[in-house]
Order: C-alpha cells, then sequence, then structure tokens
C-alpha cells in the first residue's frame, strides 16, 4: 500500500535533538536508510532518491559517507521488523529510522506501532549498530484522540533509547503542493532537498556519535 494523503497538512516544525558537535569524518561511514517510500524514493529518478540526496549533501560539507536505501514503498513498522535482519547489513555503521506513516494512514493502534519500532532498535542494540529515529506526526483527520497517542512514540522511544531524533521526517513539504507529487503525500525531487537540509544537522550529529564509538 503506497502513501496517499488525499488532503493537506500543517504542522509545526518540532526541535531535532543534536547535542554533539558535528564535524567532518576521516574513516568511510556506511548508513543505512531504513524506512518506507519516503525513504526508498517512491515516483522519483534513483538519483532524486533521500538518500542518495543526503549522502550528496554529507559529501559536500566534508564527511565520507556511504547511504544503503533500504526504503521499502508501503511498509509498516511490523513489515520493517520482519525484514530488518536482511535490510541491514553486518558492518554498517549506523541506521536511519524512519517507519511509521503507514501505520497512521492506515489508523493502527499507536501502541503496535511503537511496539514494532521498540523491536526494530532493540534489533539494533543487540547487533551494536546505533539508530538515528526519524519521526513521524499524526494526520489532523484521524483526530486529537489519535494524535495524542501517535506523536509521542518517537520522542518516548528517543528517550528510552537516548536516540538522536528529527521529530518529523517531512517537515517543509507536508502541505505544499508544489514540493509533492500529485498524491499529496510523497515529495518531488526538490521537496527531497528541502527534507535534506533540515534534516542535515541530525545527521551530521549522529555521525558524530558514531565517529567516537
Amino acid at each position: 500500500m503506497l502513501l496517499t494523503y488525499s488532503f493537506l497538512v500543517v504542522f509545526l516544525m518540532l526541535p531535532a535533538s543534536a547535542a554533539e558537535t558535528p564535524g567532518p569524518t576521516e574513516k568511510v561511514i556506511t548508513l543505512v536508510a531504513f524506512g518506507d517510500s519516503l525513504t526508498a524514493g517512491y515516483g522519483l529518478r534513483q538519483d532524486e532518491a533521500f538518500p542518495v540526496v543526503l549522502e550528496k549533501a554529507l559529501r559536500e560539507r566534508g564527511h565520507r559517507v556511504e547511504i544503503i536505501n533500504a526504503g521499502v514503498s508501503g511498509d509498516t513498522a511490523q513489515a520493517g521488523m520482519e525484514r530488518v535482519d536482511w535490510s541491514v547489513p553486518d558492518g554498517v555503521d549506523g541506521v536511519i529510522l524512519e517507519l511509521g506513516a503507514n501505520d497512521m494512514l492506515r489508523g493502527i493502534d499507536p501502541t503496535i506501532t511503537k511496539a514494532n519500532l521498540e523491536a526494530v532498535i532493540d534489533r539494533m542494540e543487540s547487533r551494536g549498530i546505533p539508530v538515528m529515529l526519524a519521526g513521524m506526526v499524526a494526520a489532523p483527520n484521524l483526530g486529537q484522540a489519535y494524535a495524542d497517542k501517535f506523536n509521542i512514540i518517537y520522542p518516548e522511544l528517543a528517550k528510552k533509547y537516548s536516540l538522536i531524533l528529527y521529530p518529523f521526517f517531512i517537515d517543509g513539504t507536508a502541505g505544499q503542493r508544489s514540493l509533492n507529487l500529485p498524491d499529496g503525500m510523497h515529495p518531488t525531487g526538490e521537496g527531497v532537498k528541502i527534507i535534506v537540509e533540515r534534516i542535515l544537522p541530525s545527521v551530521e550529529a549522529f555521525i558524530a556519535r558514531i565517529s567516537k564509538r
């Protein structure tokens, strides 16, 4: 099932957690962008997908990085949990975890979403692979009660596991018709550039944390 919105959404920007001071990396750091169609680059050329654009931006800032695209369109948190072992190869340095949007669009109980995301994080921790969390915010048409339960998933997980959190993956593009494909949800190539620009400081902080390990 592809991500779709039949409405425009407007969200407030939330601050990202990035306490570390980022700087150019010396060794090649391999990250896995693990997510759904927002990561995979649904409807875009391969070179417009989030992992490719992010890698290019980081390299331009002096970081020696490689980012593997492990996004699968339609994935829920449960689907991600079920494939995480074969999607994240041994030897990688970190994972950018971007899942939950499809759960929200399907109205899945947020406690189930949280448990599945937690299982992914636990699995990565058991393999010694650090995780950065890219969050999502519930669409307004789902009601305040659902939003209250869904929106706390990512801050609570970030706090529990001491993760770097970027609160809202599509901040800057949500509700912006010119920055989304006709479905109103998936970003255009220009939209991906904005996502990368905004998430970049948090990813640099994540790289800095990895470099200190």
